[in-house]
Formats: structure tokens, C-alpha cells, sequence
């Protein structure tokens, strides 16, 4: 069956996942639902302890077993521990038929790759995932699927009872005897903990795993004491020196900065720039760059940014520092400084529900004038990939790439026109992620291109005469003169993995990739 950015989804999952085809960003719009409750169990016996000896004695206690679903967050990013190390006593035990459920998966869990390929783990639910994991998924090794979703996305399907988690585990830079939990102090710390209050509220069992524990109470909790079973104490939940890593970044790419120089253009052209305007940018280096050029403009003409949201990075951190941003609403701390910056009393923490949840009455995201984002690919109807390469293999995340985009009132893309001698303006991309209809502008070194639904934008940037203007159809064309048109991946039928649409419905499906075959 088509969906409505012309993909066609098999019968065969939709009957399995009970799913509908994604029919639009408003399809679900307004449609009430009940949310899903835990198993509560109540402690009110004053002389028992929540402390825990290991990871195992609290798998034990929580009631461990086959066919279970186990929840992370990924505040560590590449240096995050926690994931590994719960997974490892859940292969000592002989668990199988595992589902993670967690905010996202990268290249430090590459470990769990035996434990996809013994049956250890079976289905993987996440925003993304990069590196090893990525690579077993796409060429079959994962019995089950690989549902990816967005930050509110997940949420959803969590609070609504689509994903029920029995054991959500939660690094905690500091945490005392009883289980409040903060994202600050100690030896990792993270800065904020706010992918894991939708787990703490709706998991049956929750496990503080802390290498920081400090006298009670530790206080004000991020993830309060209420919703934490136990407390495992281990040598260390992660290594903060990870989190700035990849993408988080600026940049001296000199294509980069003209890309940033075209969107800050487009940004200061656009109607909503104005005092008390709203913003979030990615952590590219394109992104973080336009950022930092932004500030001259706001500099120059006076006006100050009323809020900034989302993942943080120095930039943005720097703003408040100079009062030239009224406050900034973190759900995730992607460098040191934006780390450190936390303690700025206009730098408040949110959770990823009140960030993006598109079954909340109303998120954050949908309060943003600008959102800039980058792209592995975009086509000629303006959809997005930001999760499978070019070679077929899952290497990304959705991150709050939809939510962000469906919510904005200009939604900005930076892609370079070529990413490794690989089209990234083409004529269909390899999998949907985020729909056309929720992108706005694209920018690449080689022009400006206004999706032809926002004929109000496209007229203000022709009379502002600020930017190389194109069609999208233009910029496939000369990406295509430079490199060539690129053969299509050789997928096989089996579905690997499904993306989904914010709202639950399926975006698109990923199939396994076929090995590569030489001509006799």
C-alpha cells in the first residue's frame, strides 16, 4: 500500500506491526487516546534498602525474562557504558528474545553484535543507530525488526503503550541510597537526563545505575527518587570526554561556511526574524557555523532570540552567556561548554515529551520560527533521509529531525550538493525519514532551492536578492553533470526495519541489502 510520500509499505507489515501508512503530518491530529500506566510497586517498608550489589542482583530482583523489553538513554553518546554492561549479565544469564528500547544506539555498543546474531536480541527499537549494529541490521542478522523513530516519536509510543518497557536502566552522573537521580556532578557528567523521564514514568521496574553516589537527598532530582526501584553503584557509566565527538563541532570546511553564510542569509531575510524570534540548529558543522554568523546579524541590527531549544552546543551556550538569548530549553548536551553551561540560571532542562511529543497538547517544537538541519539526502519532492546511506546501510538517527521540521514555521536543510562523490539532491532518496512537506528551504554550496508549497518565502528571497536561487530539479542536475547519475542499492524483499512517522504510522521500510555480486 502507498503512503502518502509514495512509498509503498507491504501488506505483510502492516498485519504484523498492526500499523497504518503514514497519511500526512496532521492524520492523527486531534484524535484522543488513553495513556498506558505501569506496574507500580510500592515501597513502605521504611527499613528496606534500594542499594543493589550489581547489575545482575537487579535483574534478579526486577524480575528478568526471556521475550522482556529493556530501555537506555544515550546522554553519554559515544562514551556511554551502561548499555554494554547491563546487556553483557543479560547474555550470562541465558536471556533471550530481548527488545531494547532506547533513545538511540551508536558506535560504543558495537558489543551487541553477538548478541543480535545469537538471538540474545531480537527486535531494536530506537532513533537510530551507527557503526556495527547498523551494518548487522541491514544485512539481516537481527531476527526481528528495527523500528526507528523520532525523540517524540518514541515517547509516544511508549506513553501510549505501543512500547512497554519492563526494565528502563538510567546512567546517572550522581544519584543517592534512594534514587534521585541528577545529570550533574560526579565524574561523567552529562548535563541533563531528559530522554530518560518518559522511562522512569512508564517503565514497570526502573534501575539507577550511578558510579557518583552522593548523600541523600541529592537535590533537586532530575529523575526523582519516586520512580526508582534500585541503585546499582559501578566503577564507571560512561566517559564524558565521548559525548563532543563526530559532528559536534565547528568547522573550517570553507563549503561548509559558505553553506552557513546562504542560510544565515535566508534566515535574516525571512519574515520571522525579528526580536523574540525562536531557533534550534543541528550539530553539523554547516549548522553550528550559521549559528556563529547569525550573531553578527543579531548583533548588527539589535535583536535578541527569545528562546533556543533542543540539543545544545557552545554556540548557542555562548548566546546566554552574552544575554542575547532569553533562555534555552536542553534535552541533550552535545559538547563540554554546553555541558558546563547548565548552571546558568536561564538554561532549563526538559524532557523529551515536552520537547517533541506530537501526542502532548502542544511541544516546544512547535513554538520554533527556525529549525536548521543537515541531511544525508533530499530529494526533488524535498523528502529527507538522515538514517540509511547511500550503500543501503543504516548509519543514522532520526534525532528530532521530524518533530523539528513538522513543527518549525521555516524549516532550513543544509546538505552538500556532493557528500562523497555521492549525489546528496537527487531524484528520490534511498529511505524517507522526514517528508517533504515539512521541509522549507534546502541549501547547499551550489544554490538555494524554496519548496514550492512556500511561494510567500520564494518571493521574499527573489526581491531580497540575497542568495543563488534555485529550483530543487536544478540542483539534482548539476549534482548529476558533476558525478553521475548513481545506480540504485541492490536491496533484497526482506524487511529489516520500519521508520516511523511521529505520529506511529510507517514512513517508510528498510530492506536487507544485498551482498554485492562481481560480474563474470
Amino acid at each position: 500500500m502507498k503512503n502518502a510520500v509514495g512509498r509503498d509499505i507491504p501488506e505483510e507489515i502492516l498485519s504484523l506491526t498492526g500499523k497504518e501508512v503514514f497519511q500526512g503530518n496532521h492524520y492523527k491530529d486531534g484524535v484522543p487516546f488513553t495513556k498506558a500506566g505501569p506496574t507500580i510497586t510500592p515501597l513502605m517498608d521504611n527499613t528496606k534498602s534500594k542499594l543493589v550489589g550489581s547489575i545482575h542482583e537487579a535483574l534478579v530482583k526486577c524480575g528478568a525474562h526471556d521475550g522482556m523489553t529493556v530501555s537506555f538513554h544515550h546522554h553519554f553518546r559515544d562514551g556511554d557504558l551502561v548499555v554494554n554492561m547491563v546487556m553483557e549479565e543479560i547474555h550470562k544469564m541465558g536471556l533471550k528474545d530481548i527488545t531494547i528500547c532506547a533513545s538511540s544506539l551508536g558506535k560504543a555498543h558495537a558489543p551487541l553484535v553477538p548478541m543480535i546474531e545469537d538471538g540474545t536480541i531480537t527486535n531494536i527499537e530506537s532513533s537510530g543507530v551507527r557503526g556495527a549494529i547498523g551494518e548487522a541490521i541491514s544485512h539481516g542478522k537481527l531476527k526481528g525488526l528495527a523500528t526507528m523513530r523520532s525523540h517524540g516519536g518514541r515517547v509516544r509510543a511508549i506513553v501510549t503503550g505501543e512500547s512497554h518497557i519492563d526494565i528502563a536502566f538510567i546512567g546517572a552522573p550522581t544519584c543517592d541510597d534512594y534514587g534521585n537521580c541528577r545529570g550533574v556532578g560526579g565524574k561523567t557528567d552529562c548535563g541533563v537526563l531528559s530522554y530518560s523521564h518518559v522511562d522512569g514514568n512508564h517503565a514497570d521496574h526502573v534501575v539507577a545505575v550511578t558510579d557518583c553516589l552522593v548523600p541523600f537527598p541529592n537535590y533537586p532530582p532530575h529523575i526523582p527518587m519516586a520512580k526508582i526501584d534500585y541503585v546499582c553503584v559501578v566503577d564507571a557509566i560512561g566517559d564524558p570526554s565521548k559525548i563532543a565527538t563526530g559532528a559536534a563541532k565547528p568547522t573550517t570546511d570553507q563549503r561548509k561556511l559558505l553553506m552557513a553564510e546562504y542560510c544565515t542569509q535566508v534566515v535574516a531575510n525571512t519574515p520571522y526574524f525579528k526580536e523574540g524570534f525562536s531557533y534550534q540548529t543541528g550539530v553539523g558543522g554547516a549548522s553550528i557555523a550559521s549559528t556563529i554568523s547569525l550573531t553578527k546579524i543579531m548583533e548588527e541590527r539589535g535583536i535578541k532570540m527569545g528562546f533556543g531549544v533542543g540539543g545544545l552546543t557552545k554556540p548557542m551556550c555562548d548566546l546566554l552567556d552574552r544575554g542575547m538569548v532569553r533562555c534555552l530549553l536542553d534535552t541533550q548536551d552535545f559538547d563540554l561548554d554546553a555541558i558546563k553551561n547548565v548552571k546558568n540560571p536561564n538554561h532549563f532542562r526538559i524532557s523529551a515529551g515536552a520537547y517533541a511529543n506530537p501526542f502532548n497538547k502542544g511541544a516546544f517544537v512547535n513554538k520554533l520560527d527556525y529549525v536548521i538541519l543537515a541531511a544525508l539526502e533530499v530529494d526533488v519532492h524535498f523528502n529527507c533521509n538522515v538514517v540509511v546511506g547511500s550503500d543501503g546501510v543504516i548509519t543514522g538517527a532520526q534525532g528530532g529531525h521530524p518533530d523539528t521540521a513538522a513543527g518549525a514555521k521555516c524549516t532550513i536543510v543544509i546538505a552538500p550538493l556532493i557528500q562523497g562523490r555521492i549525489p546528496a539532491i537527487c531524484t528520490d532518496v534511498t529511505t524517507v525519514t522526514t517528508p517533504g512537506e515539512s521541509i522549507d528551504i534546502v541549501v547547499t554550496d551550489y544554490g538555494v532551492a524554496v519548496n514550492p508549497r512556500r511561494q510567500d518565502l520564494l518571493e521574499i528571497l527573489k526581491e531580497a536578492d540575497c542568495v543563488p536561487l534555485k529550483t530543487i530539479e536544478e540542483l539534482r542536475d548539476t549534482a548529476y553533470s558533476i558525478v553521475g547519475e548513481p545506480e540504485k542499492v541492490r536491496f533484497g524483499d526482506r524487511v529489516v526495519g520500519i521508520i516511523e512517522a511521529r505520529d506511529g504510522t510507517i514512513m517508510d521500510v528498510v530492506r536487507e541489502v544485498k551482498p554485492f555480486e562481481f560480474d563474470d
